[in-house]
């Protein structure tokens, strides 16, 4: 995790629209705000549209539960996996295409106190005492990880993650030392409680990788998985394994209807 300045200005909408493997690698580096916590993405996968791509979720056309991927670009698509957890994707394409981008690791680059204390399960509040504390490189690194450090859950389906105001004067984020601000708006000049997806520190072009999409059984061979190289807070690549019954999987493409 080198240091420097963070972007703070807010991605237009034209940049998921666009084909979600062209948006996928672009994504590297960017910084997604939600409410007081922000992440440094550094590892995601992108999944394509009706008939195109057997592991998404739109594969076989809209539903209530993909709805979402069929909308505008830019707007969260959030699903419940494994019975347990969420995992968060980004809308890309113009509406009714079915494509997305799922966020599956990053580095929590503002509240790492309240994205720790989320992930030992103690809400928002403060940790409990005597816990080991949660690594910084393991606050976000996987997909359900990444949301619960963010917070995003069922009810942040479908927010737009597209600033539009304006972005004017908005400040810089400098990732070296210092306390860390009590409200992501402090370091972005977002409105509290805004989803936005931020300029941040694009990763190097010989720095980017790509191989095939974790835990997925269909289109496995697909190298739509992107990820910072080096960057410890990637997750680790794990191929299918089979199950004895039905489940889901942490793609954006294997997981029944929650």
């Amino acid at each position: 995790m080198d240091s420097g300045t963070l972007d703070s200005a807010p991605l237009p909408r034209s940049f998921f629209d666009r084909p979600s493997h062209e948006v996928a690698p672009d994504l590297l580096g960017r910084v997604l705000v939600h409410g007081p916590v922000a992440v440094r993405l550094t590892e995601v996968e992108a999944y394509g549209g009706p008939g195109e791509d057997p592991a998404a979720h739109t594969y076989r056309g809209r539903t209530p539960r993909n709805a979402v991927m069929f909308g505008p670009p830019g707007h969260l698509y959030v699903y419940f996996t494994y019975g347990m957890h969420f995992c968060a994707n980004l809308v890309c394409l113009p509406e009714d295409h079915g494509s997305a981008v799922l966020l599956r690791a990053g580095e929590v680059v503002a509240r790492a106190d309240l994205a720790r204390s989320r992930r030992s399960g103690d809400g928002d509040g403060p940790p409990a005492s005597g816990r080991k504390p949660i690594a910084d490189r393991d606050l976000a690194r996987g997909p359900a990880r990444l949301a619960v450090a963010l917070g995003l859950a069922r009810e942040h389906n479908g927010l737009d993650a597209v600033w539009e105001g304006s972005a004017a004067g908005l400040p810089r984020l400098s990732e070296k030392g210092g306390a860390q601000p009590e409200h992501a708006a402090w370091l972005t000049g977002l409105p509290k409680g805004t989803v936005a997806v931020l300029g941040g520190r694009p990763a190097e072009a010989d720095t980017i990788r790509s191989g095939p999409r974790t835990g997925i059984s269909t289109a496995k061979d697909t190298p739509w998985r992107f990820w910072i190289d080096g960057d410890p807070t990637v997750s680790p690549f794990r191929p299918h394994v089979p199950r004895r019954r039905s489940t889901a999987a942490t793609s954006v493409g294997e997981a029944p209807s929650s």
